[in-house]
């Protein structure tokens, strides 16, 4: 996979990420893969998922099957 250059991207917190300082997830929306980020360290690493893998994983949160 090629890289893509994330600077510039808007980032959204998830709907199940809480607002107390605890697994934040963040989004950013338009891109053919997904990109993932931890929002307590933008500087970090970022993820990228398929569009399936990230709809399963959805999902499996959604349905509690993922978490906690």
């Amino acid at each position: 996979m090629r890289a893509v250059g994330l600077s510039s991207v808007t980032w959204r917190k998830s709907s199940y990420s809480n607002n107390d300082g605890g697994n934040c997830l963040e989004v950013a929306d338009d891109f053919p893969h997904i990109p993932v980020r931890d929002s307590k360290n933008p500087t970090g690493p970022t993820l990228a998922f398929g569009a399936a893998a990230w709809s399963s994983f959805v999902a499996g949160v959604k349905g509690g099957r993922i978490g906690a």
